[in-house]
């Protein structure tokens, strides 16, 4: 192992140059929302780069997702699952145009891996077996050079979107679902994006924990996520659904007022409560008898433009439960779905407008020990730079206390940074 300095500008080098590849993935926790909440991160940031072997799947996803896993146990694995794979874990479709085209799933095993823990910054090359270990100096990604400015157009009008919401109201009215999330999206069908560059942008507004840049061929994945999905240690699963949002002020005073508003608002607590529960359902499918438990309710976190009630529910699972399994009980996350996690996504498909697609799905990485972390794929820009097509979806959970007015505004706070950095 070698004992040397890397500078911001030679570790920003390694990642133009990852970016080169056709395969690419950087996964950054940004130093952000210190506690039990992030404290499950194992890695600062980490990146693969170059394929060695990678899987793509339109159908029978999950079964050949278990097959290459096993063929590349003990080697680091990066991927993403789309929000379409519901429709091949339960008798769902999804009727929407896509326009993004992104797969069903994509999985990589790279041939070398950056890992930062702590400061030392680990190069691994996974082809020739060897490990090379630095010192990390400050290292930062900066600002870089600004693509051409785009305007999004929503596609709802406001008036369509609060008649859905209306609509979806009756269904909560009627006992047939508890809560639903309900996403619009908005979009450039020309757009010409440095998409590494708008991700770097993008972190440095929002500063998110589990944000990714993720690069197979021309679809990218630039997201300032908050949310955790899933994250393996040893044998316990954690899951961390986000519900309930708020934005930040700039005055100390106000910003503690609205956070005080957040934590004691009646919807916002009952919405991350039913997500909860439904949390604790699914992993009660490959939880070992009696392990599955709350270990944080409500937590209350803030990032840099909002505030965020985040809890935390694990459980134990035997040695033998595979990813695809773990995947097969979970997925879709609740929180992007709703309760009735079925009845909610058929609603969501009738009144969208959107096939989601890769919104709402996951990226993150498997590691040579088995250990996983995937996050959840909003305040996201999917871009599909052949067909220079760029959507950012947001949206919010509807319950019966739900004001649509109020629901369109949330999800416009929720996709301001994504449309500022773009604009």
């Amino acid at each position: 192992m070698s004992d040397k300095k890397v500078t911001p500008s030679e570790f920003e080098e390694l990642l133009k140059t990852g970016n080169a590849f056709k395969d690419f993935a950087f996964l950054t926790s940004n130093g952000a929302a210190p506690g039990s909440y992030c404290g499950l991160s194992k890695y600062d940031f980490l990146a693969g780069i170059n394929a060695l072997d990678s899987i793509e799947t339109s159908s029978n996803s999950l079964e050949q997702l278990h097959q290459f896993t096993e063929k590349n146990k003990g080697r680091w694995m990066f991927g993403f699952l789309t929000y379409d794979l519901k429709n091949e874990i339960e008798d769902l479709s999804s009727r929407h145009t896509d326009k993004l085209n992104f797969p069903v799933l994509h999985f990589f095993v790279p041939q070398i891996v950056l890992t930062s823990q702590a400061g030392v910054l680990k190069i691994i090359d996974q082809q020739a077996l060897t490990i090379d270990e630095f010192k990390a100096d400050d290292v930062e990604l900066r600002q870089m050079n600004r693509s051409r400015p785009l305007e999004l157009t929503p596609r709802f009008t406001d008036g369509e979107y609060l008649a859905a919401v209306s609509h979806l109201k009756n269904y909560l009215q009627h006992g047939d679902i508890y809560e639903v999330t309900f996403c619009q999206e908005f979009y450039n069908d020309a757009a010409e994006i440095n998409p590494f560059e708008t991700f770097i942008k993008l972190g440095i507004k929002s500063r998110a924990p589990m944000s990714c840049f993720y690069k197979k061929d021309n679809h990218h994945i630039i997201s300032s996520s908050p949310e955790r999905f899933l994250c393996k240690r040893g044998n316990k699963i954690y899951s961390q659904p986000i519900k309930g949002t708020a934005a930040r002020s700039a005055s100390a005073e106000e910003d503690d007022y609205i956070k005080e508003q957040l934590l004691q608002n009646e919807k916002e607590r009952a919405e991350n409560m039913m997500i909860v529960d439904l949390v604790r359902n699914d992993l009660s499918r490959i939880a070992e008898p009696g392990s599955v438990k709350v270990d944080e309710l409500l937590g209350l976190y803030s990032f840099k433009t909002v505030h965020q009630l985040i809890s935390t529910i694990s459980c134990s699972v035997a040695p033998d439960t595979s990813f695809s399994d773990i995947l097969k009980a979970t997925f879709p996350m609740g929180s992007m779905t709703g309760a009735p996690k079925i009845s909610a996504m058929k609603l969501i498909d009738e009144y969208e407008k959107t096939k989601r697609g890769a919104f709402s799905g996951s990226v993150g990485y498997i590691d040579p020990d088995g250990d996983f972390d995937f996050n959840v794929i909003i305040r996201t820009i999917l871009y599909n730079a052949q067909r220079k097509y760029l959507s950012v979806q947001a949206g919010g959970a509807i319950t019966i206390k739900s004001d649509a007015g109020s629901e369109y505004e949330e999800s416009l706070l929720k996709a301001k940074a994504m449309i500022d950095v773009l604009g």
